[in-house]
């Protein structure tokens, strides 16, 4: 059950992703205020910080099973060691930091939207091409279908 859970968090977090690439190219504004609002408040911090330790995680658990496995689980674990790291910070160093990297590197808002459509694409197509996750993939739907997510 629990590879299911991961793989349906690792395909939102695939269409996440492209979401946000679209976004970036077609409301950049949007999304720059999107970007500025992290870690804005105690709540957002922690909420970002949740989000980033079940997508790290899910990542780590779900690796075996994608094409390109190590650098997928590289990248799991890299988010759950910076999330751990940030955790133990005050909320308000994060909102900090954020204050004054987010305007800097939104001034190449193209480019980000230009990486995160091609992290998107290859956590998805790095799920879909690998023979041995058929039967993750099998109990995936029959869980999905199941609880009427699709």
């Amino acid at each position: 059950m629990i590879e299911v859970l991961t793989l349906f968090v690792v395909v939102l977090t695939g269409v996440y992703f492209i979401v946000f690439a679209g976004a970036s190219f077609i409301a950049p504004d949007r999304t720059i205020r999107f970007l500025r609002g992290f870690a804005g408040n105690p709540l957002v911090h922690y909420l970002e910080l949740s989000f980033r330790l079940i997508v790290g995680g899910s990542l780590v658990v779900s690796a075996p099973n994608m094409f390109a496995s190590a650098a997928i689980a590289v990248f799991g674990w890299i988010l759950l060691v910076t999330t751990t790291c940030i955790l133990f910070l005050p909320w308000r160093w994060h909102y900090r930091f954020a204050q004054q990297i987010v305007p800097r590197v939104t001034r190449y808002i193209a480019a980000i939207g230009l990486c995160s459509l091609a992290l998107g694409v290859f956590i998805l197509a790095a799920l879909l091409h690998v023979p041995s996750a058929k039967g993750h993939w099998d109990r995936f739907w029959y869980w999905a279908l199941s609880c009427g997510t699709i």
